[in-house]
């Protein structure tokens, strides 16, 4: 959950014993979690303003396990344990005090967060009799609740003035953080961004871990460097391409070094979890993000017979959720017509399939490579976009010509820059899918006399 803003989980998964223990897992409603968690930790003839303060460190306590992924970055198959040792104290099967249950239903979408910072404060607590520690002392909120003081200055008293309580969080579905898909060069979004930003914090710790000078989302060279010392600084296999393990030995090394999961944490700012990109899409959204899943289903659409094929417009329409819903439908996803990450992730490897096998002879024009281009790139998708902007440059002189070298070079920025500026895209310098589209439309028309892109008749159909 670290790539964004915290929420409260619809269940948790409880390990009952120690991590390393063969013990059993338990998957249970969150609210039911923290009722059984306060019945198990604290009294219920205590004032109501101690109960109260408690219930909102034992949420925040297992929101801090579950945002940082405490658990499952290193590759266990629950969010918290059962034990006080390592967590909080939970008994499996126990009943529920009345007046803790009726607390809770009331509570537990509310957190503790360091003002500034995003998540949830990591709540240390010990019961202040047996075991005393630097956080919330159990036993000394029914002192200060016979003080008169209130939940909020209670938990002031132990976790300092800084601190807000965010109330009504959204309940939703727990996601893990892992793309679900590999990230590598070329690769864009706001994981990768995410991505960069870990990285860059755990270079503060580790040098030998260049920085990252632009984390703008898109993987590039810098990028790609980075992921190859840090994999060889931990010991997973050096191949620059960010799979489900080197993510999590990421994410697991930034919660560390940024001590996230510490009362004593650096915090995680807001500028550290704003999404350059929009996330999910859905009907009535217009943006860049909508041209390029349009992008992606005319092509799908045009060699899978089932996708509904789609124009790119960038205003996500009727047509739009209806070619979506086709893709759902033949991949076997649930057919809301909404993009989310799941519907984002097999897009685009029916996509790659498709740029991978179908042959060059069934298009006039080349497909987009699925990995954006950018200054310092090279390989033979900069040269086939050099010699497209050559081509255009016959008729627009404003665009310059460019040398199909294959390297992406300042020239050939901006001749990209030019371009785009021509045809009203944001002059960014970098080849997305939406300006190779645009790009291969006008080289298409004035080599052959019309638009013959590869999701327009293709006369190759993949039926299976």
């Amino acid at each position: 959950m670290l790539t964004g803003e915290p929420y409260i989980p619809e269940t948790i998964t409880v390990h009952l014993g120690t991590p390393d223990s063969n013990a059993p897992n338990v998957t249970l409603d969150f609210a039911s979690y923290i009722k059984n968690v306060t019945s198990s930790e604290i009294y219920p003839t205590w004032p109501e303003n101690a109960i109260r303060a408690n219930i909102y460190a034992i949420t925040t306590f297992a929101l801090n396990r579950i945002y940082t992924e405490w658990y499952r970055s290193r590759g266990y198959d629950f969010d918290i344990t059962s034990t006080t040792q390592y967590d909080q104290k939970f008994i499996n099967g126990r009943e529920y005090f009345q007046n803790i249950s009726y607390l809770v239903d009331e509570l537990f979408n509310d957190y503790i967060r360091r003002q500034g910072t995003v998540e949830p404060l990591f709540t240390a607590f010990c019961n202040g009799t047996t075991t005393t520690c630097a956080g919330l002392s159990q036993w000394g909120t029914v002192a200060l609740a016979n003080q008169g003081l209130t939940p909020y200055e209670i938990l002031q008293y132990y976790y300092g003035k800084n601190i807000d309580i965010v109330k009504n969080a959204p309940v939703r579905s727990a996601l893990p953080s892992y793309p679900g898909i590999e990230l590598k060069f070329g690769s864009a979004g706001n994981d990768v961004r995410s991505l960069q930003i870990f990285l860059n914090r755990i270079s503060g710790n580790y040098p030998a871990i260049p920085k990252i000078p632009a984390a703008d989302g898109i993987f590039d060279q810098a990028t790609e460097n980075a992921v190859k010392v840090f994999q060889q600084v931990f010991g997973l296999q050096v191949n620059g391409i960010v799979d489900l393990a080197t993510w999590y030995r990421i994410t697991y090394i930034y919660t560390s070094v940024k001590k996230i999961a510490e009362l004593n944490s650096e915090g995680v700012r807001w500028d550290e979890i704003e999404n350059p990109y929009t996330e999910d899409l859905k009907i009535g959204m217009q943006s860049i993000e909508v041209s390029v899943l349009q992008y992606y289903l005319a092509v799908i659409g045009a060699y899978y017979a089932a996708v509904e094929p789609v124009e790119i417009t960038g205003y996500f329409g009727e047509k739009t959720e209806r070619s979506v819903k086709s893709f759902q439908r033949v991949f076997g996803l649930p057919q809301t017509g909404e993009v989310d990450r799941a519907t984002r992730n097999d897009l685009y490897r029916a996509y790659q399939g498709i740029a991978e096998s179908v042959p060059p002879k069934y298009t006039a024009v080349a497909l987009y490579p699925g990995t954006v281009l950018r200054e310092g790139d090279s390989g033979e998708s900069v040269k086939i976009i050099q010699e497209y902007l050559t081509y255009i440059n016959r008729t627009y002189s404003n665009i310059p010509a460019v040398n199909n070298t294959g390297y992406f070079g300042p020239i050939t920025k901006q001749s990209v820059t030019a371009f785009q500026r021509q045809f009203g895209i944001n002059p960014t310098g970098i080849v997305g899918a939406v300006t190779w589209d645009k790009i291969t439309e006008i080289y298409s028309d004035l080599r052959f006399g019309f638009d013959k892109r590869p999701y327009q008749n293709p006369g190759y159909t993949i039926t299976g």
